[in-house]
């Protein structure tokens, strides 16, 4: 009897673990809702309405293999030791996860508890991820390969018995309401059709527009939250995304989709890049990765420019306006997310943990390794990264030029001239809008920006900050050298890559 342990995997087709257990034996899939995780700080009513709808897709998917999917709530070592007893266990299974802290400590749980049973735990990779890196020479090549290897078809599973189990709500749960009025549906048919609309239809103006939150709602892939609970797989994604590329080659048109795919595609490979930050220094989920750092901000939040923040009313238009989208939607565009943390960091002060817990509970498609992996990069704390304190004002006449953005957010500056709508504060009717309708800025943003790039730099002097700066470059940045090895792989697979 073998069990498959589902995490954030959820679907059948190129699941290795699934297709490598049935080879074993008779196979039990098993989710465990885990109501400890789903109290932490950084999961939320959103994410789960997202996986529970994720499940039911997954259920519908195994019962048509033979096997309906098994749901059940509890502490997992207790869930695992109930199905010991009623159907026995020869073997556990399940993709490597790299998640936070908290599910790094139960997975140790849960190891102990294998071999004091004498049961092997079978864990296989399902991206780019590898675990005890030693170094990140050949990482990308290492990515390339496993990604033009065949996908995995779905296998037959007699069917065992036992009960499947109830899938929980919220309210079971306990989770309360969040104000996610505009999510993203969840379950592999949603993803399905994401990618497929993505690739042949929204995407072509993917390079153009991924930095507007208004246009990026529309031509970004919105393929996140599904990728970040599996109900696509990363190598899936990457073979539609070369397949279209040799599509699109062929036609030999210019309209566009040859550089937004290529664009795509690298980004495809940052995924598993930052997720491997989280694997090799776990720590960075609470520490500041260079510890030159430490100490700079106050490790307790200013609570007042916490909350202005996370409601979206600091007085900045545009920060205001992607706060708001994003506590309505769960999802924002990645210039947005880095521009909302930068001033958070940056113009309010605030050490990055506290924002980062409440953006990582507001995103649907939160995976823990790009999460803080970001938020150090937008807060400055890891010394090896250019330091972008955004300029909120200009972010807003840039990236929401017309301001139908920011109204549509903001209606409180309905009557704010649209030369003005970004320094409503300069407008003639400030008087009458601000500190009325909408806020006074919680802080003067140039001043602000100013006082920060001194903290920032002034720790950046030394032989010291250099020297462990060199040692973080050499664990965790990218190695550009590989792309050349990329294009021999892929061309090896008949796949090839955008480069």
């Amino acid at each position: 009897m073998q069990i498959v342990w589902f995490k954030r995997d959820l679907r059948v087709q190129d699941h290795r673990v699934l297709s490598q257990a049935t080879q074993r034996g008779v196979v039990v899939p098993v989710f465990v809702v885990e109501p400890e995780y789903w109290a932490l700080r950084d999961a939320s009513h959103r994410q789960w309405d997202f996986v529970g709808e994720t499940l039911n897709a997954l259920r519908t998917d195994l019962a048509a293999l033979g096997q309906p999917l098994v749901v059940r709530t509890g502490e997992i070592v207790s869930v695992l030791q109930d199905l010991q007893r009623t159907v026995g266990i020869d073997a556990l299974w399940s993709h490597e996860e790299t998640g936070n802290g908290w599910t790094y400590v139960r997975d140790t749980r849960v190891r102990a508890w294998c071999r004091e049973q004498g049961l092997p735990w079978h864990e296989i990779p399902q991206h780019g991820v590898q675990r005890r890196l030693t170094s990140r020479k050949g990482w990308a090549t290492h990515w390339g390969r496993f990604m033009a290897e065949a996908v995995t078809q779905a296998p037959h599973l007699p069917p065992v018995t036992i009960e499947p189990g109830n899938i929980p709500t919220t309210t079971a749960l306990n989770l309360p309401s969040d104000g996610a009025t505009r999510r993203q549906n969840g379950g592999r048919p949603a993803a399905q059709v994401l990618l497929n609309s993505f690739l042949t239809e929204r995407g072509r103006t993917y390079r153009r527009e991924m930095s507007s939150p208004m246009a990026g709602a529309q031509a970004c892939s919105r393929l996140s939250p599904h990728l970040a609970w599996g109900s696509l797989s990363m190598r899936e994604v990457a073979q539609a995304t070369w397949a279209r590329q040799r599509e699109v080659k062929a036609r030999g048109a210019r309209d566009g989709w040859s550089g937004a795919l290529s664009s795509f595609s690298g980004r495809l490979h940052w995924h598993c890049h930052f997720i491997q930050k989280l694997e090799d220094e776990p720590r960075i989920e609470f520490e500041n990765l260079h510890r030159g750092y430490d100490g700079i901000r106050r490790s307790a939040p200013d609570t007042d420019r916490l909350a202005v923040w996370a409601r979206g009313e600091t007085g900045l238009p545009f920060v205001d306006a992607c706060m708001r989208s994003l506590r309505a939607t769960g999802w924002l565009n990645f210039r947005m997310r880095a521009m909302v943390m930068a001033v958070a960091s940056y113009h309010l002060w605030l050490h990055w943990r506290a924002p980062g817990l409440e953006l990582a509970r507001l995103f649907t498609d939160y995976e823990p390794g790009i999460h803080w992996s970001q938020v150090q990069m937008q807060s400055g704390t890891t010394g090896i990264n250019t330091v972008r304190i955004y300029n909120p004002v200009k972010q807003g006449f840039d990236q929401d030029p017309t301001g139908a953005f920011t109204r549509l957010w903001v209606p409180e500056l309905a009557h704010v001239e649209d030369r003005f709508l970004q320094e409503p504060w300069k407008a003639a009717n400030a008087s009458a809008v601000l500190g009325r309708a909408y806020p006074m800025p919680i802080v003067d943003h140039l001043s602000a920006a100013r006082d920060a790039r001194d903290h920032i730099w002034a720790v950046r002097k030394g032989q010291a900050f250099r020297q462990e700066a060199q040692g973080i470059a050499a664990k965790h940045a990218s190695r550009k050298t590989s792309l050349g090895r990329h294009r021999k792989i892929a061309s090896d697979a008949q796949l090839k890559l955008p480069f």
